[in-house]
């Protein structure tokens, strides 16, 4: 059984209420609701299959929910593609990263988004602002001008979260952040969420794990077969309401 964890009186940057999604017969979320608030960490976390990517892809604008409302500051909005959500202040990193490993940290941080001046991209610009990027999460890269390819797969996961803060976005998704990356790594992007909730974003970050993000996190809200089943205060629950709570099994 759940603790219910006090809640902020301040409005959320970002809500879900009763939102559902289904898959042809697979129903991936069913009647979610969720706050994020700014300066606050929230984990989701639940089995494979429990809805977790699901639910980035609607915050993100990448999936339409059948049911349900997504709300911004306490007003219904309509997130049609990632574009709408990023002008409301959203921005989403996936599992995947989505960087081209042939071009360098410029070239992946503003592909498509390049500034110039006059006739010619400004790479001037383009370059200090990858190291101010780069520098507010306290992520080290060899060089700006270094291939993707070469680096770490913690660094590039560091490029791909430096992209998503171009424009200043309030509201950072991050799906799966921690797969794959051994324990000096992830404790490295633990220390860049805390980053993150000290400059004001709200994050959302989803997991498998229910014991990464526990550290960080403020709140820990669990998925089961697509519904909450659980909301927890991350500094008060045990791993033994965590795992009862993601396979169902009651203590």
């Amino acid at each position: 059984m759940s603790t219910p964890p006090s809640r902020p009186a301040r409005t959320p940057v970002l809500s879900l209420r009763g939102v559902s999604k289904s898959f042809g017969a697979a129903r991936a979320l069913v009647d979610v609701d969720l706050d994020v608030h700014r300066h606050e960490v929230v984990a989701v976390v639940g089995d494979t299959g429990a809805g977790k990517s699901t639910l980035v892809g609607v915050l993100s604008g990448a999936l339409a929910p059948e049911s349900g409302t997504v709300e911004v500051d306490g007003r219904p909005v309509t997130l049609s593609d990632p574009a709408t959500a990023r002008g409301l202040g959203i921005a989403a990193v996936f599992q995947d990263l989505a960087l081209c490993a042939n071009l360098d940290v410029v070239e992946n941080l503003f592909l498509g988004q390049e500034p110039v001046r006059g006739p010619l991209l400004d790479e001037v610009a383009m370059e200090r602002e990858s190291w101010r990027l780069l520098g507010q999460l306290a992520a080290r890269v060899p060089s700006v001008r270094v291939p993707v390819s070469a680096l770490s797969s913690g660094q590039r996961r560091s490029v791909a979260i430096a992209r998503a803060l171009l424009g200043e976005p309030r509201v950072i998704l991050l799906d799966e952040p921690t797969a794959s990356l051994g324990l000096t790594q992830v404790a490295e992007f633990l220390t860049l969420v805390e980053r993150l909730r000290e400059r004001g974003h709200a994050v959302l970050v989803t997991s498998h794990s229910l014991s990464d993000l526990q550290a960080v996190a403020d709140r820990i809200v669990v998925l089961r077969l697509g519904r909450t089943n659980g909301e927890f205060d991350a500094d008060r629950v045990t791993y033994e309401d965590l795992l009862a709570a993601v396979t169902g099994v009651a203590r």
